[in-house]
C-alpha cells in the first residue's frame, strides 16, 4: 500500500502511489490544508527556490568578480609592461639628446678649427700676395735696370 516513507521536517509522511484510494490522500490533503501545513509546505518550498536563486545570484557575482579581478590583473600586467617601453623609449631618447649635444659640440670645435684655419689661410693668402708684389716689384726693377742698360749700350 505504501512506496515509500518520507522524512519532512521530523514528521513522517507517506507518499502513496497514483494506485491508493483516492478518498483516503483527499483526506490526508484535507486534514492538511485544515491545520495550514500545506501552505506552510508551499511557503518553505518557495523560500529554498528564493535562497537557491539567490545562491545562484551570489556564485554568478562571484564568478563575474573573478573575471573583473582576472581582467584587472592583465590589464595591469599590460600597462606595467607599456610603463616599461616607454620608459625604454624615454632613456633612448635621453641617451639620444645626449649623443646630439655632443655631436654639436664636437661640431663646433670642427667649425672653429675651420675658421681658424680658414683665418691662417687668409693670412697666409695676404702673406703670399705681399711677397707676390715685393717679386713683381723687384722684377720690375731688375727690368727697369736692364732696360736702361740696353739704352745706354745702344
Amino acid at each position: 500500500m505504501f512506496d515509500k516513507f518520507k522524512n519532512d521536517g521530523g514528521e513522517m509522511v507517506e507518499e502513496r502511489s497514483e494506485n491508493n484510494n483516492t478518498k483516503e490522500s483527499s483526506s490526508v490533503i484535507e486534514s492538511s490544508s485544515e491545520i495550514g501545513i500545506g501552505e506552510l509546505m508551499g511557503k518553505r518550498a518557495k523560500l529554498e527556490e528564493a535562497i537557491d536563486y539567490v545562491g545562484l545570484m551570489i556564485k554568478n557575482l562571484k564568478d563575474k568578480r573573478t573575471i573583473l579581478e582576472k581582467d584587472i590583473e592583465e590589464e595591469s600586467v599590460d600597462i606595467k609592461n607599456l610603463k616599461e617601453k616607454l620608459q625604454k623609449v624615454s632613456e633612448y631618447i635621453d641617451e639620444e639628446s645626449r649623443g646630439i649635444k655632443e655631436l654639436a659640440s664636437k661640431r663646433q670645435q670642427v667649425e672653429n678649427e675651420a675658421d681658424e684655419v680658414g683665418s691662417i689661410i687668409n693670412t697666409l693668402r695676404e702673406r703670399l700676395s705681399g711677397v707676390d708684389k715685393i717679386i713683381d716689384n723687384e722684377g720690375n726693377r731688375v727690368r727697369k735696370i736692364k732696360e736702361s742698360r740696353d739704352s745706354i749700350d745702344n
